[in-house]
């Protein structure tokens, strides 16, 4: 026995009960992207993530994953952590990535700043005039205390020996904190 097709309001009809909401795709990613949200905090170190603002249930489920070293523990830890984040606002999110965002900054602001300093190394090294132009910039460098250390690293760089003028010039162009 077959059954006639459906009428054209019938269809319509049937069309406007589904559900248009997001799809089970999208809901999966949303919930994987929690789940990388929540692995990035449990791999943040102790004294940054007592900066993100969290709910204590979440903090808690962090500081357990922390201290789990068997891989499957652990993997159900981070999911259960990643459920738990389902449940926060979307202002608590957006505090934790704002706080998330705010350590990466900071992170290439002073690797930026590590890459200036091994620069002017390098320059103060490789070339006389560099000191003259450091000199001029930051009068307030003691002199004598840079030539000696750029001649004694010039010396451990010909004769290979251990850069300690070179680790130490390094910290006292950090001292000065430059700027290319």
């Amino acid at each position: 026995m077959r059954h006639a097709p459906p009428a054209a309001d019938e269809a319509d009809d049937a069309a406007e009960d589904t559900f248009s909401g997001p799809s089970k795709t999208q809901l999966k990613k949303a919930m994987l992207a929690l789940q990388t949200l929540g692995v990035q905090l449990v791999e943040l170190p102790g004294d940054r993530l007592k900066r993100v603002p969290l709910p204590e249930r979440l903090r808690d489920a962090i500081t357990q994953a922390r201290h789990i070293t068997a891989h499957g523990g652990r993997r159900r830890q981070i999911q259960y952590v990643g459920r738990l984040m389902r449940d926060l606002s979307d202002d608590e999110l957006a505090h934790i990535h704002s706080a998330l965002a705010a350590f990466t900054q900071t992170d290439a602001a002073s690797v930026a700043a590590f890459h200036t300093l091994e620069r002017w190394r390098s320059r103060l090294l490789d070339d006389d005039d560099a000191l003259t132009q450091l000199l001029s910039a930051h009068p307030e460098a003691d002199a004598q205390q840079l030539r000696t250390l750029i001649r004694n690293a010039r010396k451990e760089r010909d004769t290979q020996r251990p850069p300690t003028a070179f680790r130490e010039l390094f910290q006292v162009l950090k001292g000065l904190e430059l700027r290319d």
